[in-house]
């Protein structure tokens, strides 16, 4: 699972394939029989435990996961590198938030801020439309925690290659507003001087990398697909301003005042990709949003995100939009189990439109 992710430092989208391939034959030296690695072909194939729960023999599984088709290339490669993780990273959004009371499902936007940025967007689907599922009409990819990353490391107190902000500050933000009274200018105009150097739009088609991820933008855009990337300058140039900057606050003031401005640099970044989002249409009044990773669910940050999209005005009722899960990739794998040997929940569907119902219905009708 992890290994989705793993592709984002690699020359290219379809070297991707030759990972997985060097996956699979390390999986078979060490014994794990190929039948363990492809979805079983009938209800007949699957463990005898799992045949009571599943409808292998009503529906087929075409690849869909949570009831959302991938997206495929005009040529048939991805069009981002780490594609698998956003499409992992959103079931788990979706798995997750069967634990609260927000529908969360299509259309939806998922966000993985992860040390790189993943997630998608996908369409909304008409109650009649005889295909049930909802396409991927959107990915995120770049830099996510690696931003904050950088400006830590300007402490010092962290490894200077692979320390993170939650080295320092944990998951749970320990600042108060009083630690900080009187200090919110200055919070302000550091934020401000970080998003300086963070570049969040639209991946032009030119490009073959995008925050250091290997993507074919071009081809998205001959898709219909829309790359919404992240970036410090190009490529991370700009991950040496930030970590001066860090450098600086860190001589010049509290931890405090750092954990602040980096729990408000992460928001914005998040903040600033919705804003693209709904400046290309997919935003939607019936859309759900959810962030994983640990650059938007760790200290203060839901809550200055959920102020952001309140201020927005996107939704009647934002905390019904609006959700936050922990580690989405593992859950998504999860998921992804469940989905290739067709384990659903009728009564409790994770597939379908916000407000809708299962889909297995249409899935069967569709399928025969």
């Amino acid at each position: 699972v992890r290994s989705t992710g793993v592709v984002a430092a690699m020359d290219s989208p379809d070297q991707v394939g030759t990972f997985v391939l060097a996956l699979a034959n390390g999986c078979l030296n060490a014994g794990v029989p190929p039948r363990k690695m492809t979805p079983p072909m009938s209800k007949a194939n699957q463990p005898a435990k799992l045949q009571p729960f599943s409808y292998a023999d009503k529906v087929v599984f075409i690849g869909a996961v949570a009831g959302v088709i991938p997206p495929v290339g005009s040529t048939g490669v991805e069009m981002v590198a780490n594609e698998m993780e956003g499409e992992l990273a959103m079931a788990g959004i979706k798995e997750g938030a069967k634990w609260t009371p927000v529908d969360f499902r299509n259309p939806c936007i998922s966000i993985d801020f992860g040390t790189t940025l993943d997630g998608r967007i996908t369409s909304d689907v008409a109650r009649d439309d005889p295909n049930p599922f909802a396409k991927t009409i959107g990915n995120f990819c770049g830099l996510a925690g690696a931003i904050p990353d950088a400006i830590i490391k300007g402490t010092g107190l962290v490894d200077p290659k692979t320390g993170t902000a939650l080295d320092v500050f944990g998951d749970r933000s320990v600042i108060s507003d009083f630690n900080l009274k009187g200090q919110s200018d200055t919070v302000r105009s550091y934020v401000k001087r970080c998003h300086e150097f963070i570049d969040i739009r639209i991946v032009p088609p030119e490009r073959r990398r995008f925050g250091r991820v290997p993507v074919y933008a071009d081809i998205a855009k001959e898709s219909g697909v829309a790359l919404v990337g992240c970036d410090a300058g190009e490529n991370g140039s700009a991950l040496d301003q930030l970590h001066d900057i860090g450098a600086e606050i860190y001589k010049n003031h509290s931890m405090s005042l750092l954990n602040e401005v980096i729990d408000r640099v992460c928001a914005e970044m998040a903040l600033r990709l919705i804003d693209v989002t709904r400046e290309e249409g997919m935003v939607l009044p019936n859309s759900s949003i959810g962030f994983t990773g640990r650059a938007a669910i760790s200290g203060r940050k839901p809550e200055y995100i959920l102020e952001g999209i309140t201020e927005r005005n996107l939704f009647e009722n934002p905390n019904d939009h609006l959700v936050f899960v922990d580690d989405g990739l593992a859950r998504g794998a999860a998921l992804m189990g469940r989905c290739m040997n067709s384990l659903g929940k009728m009564k409790n569907p994770i597939g379908g439109v916000r407000g809708g119902p299962c889909i297995m219905a249409r899935r069967i009708k569709a399928g025969k």
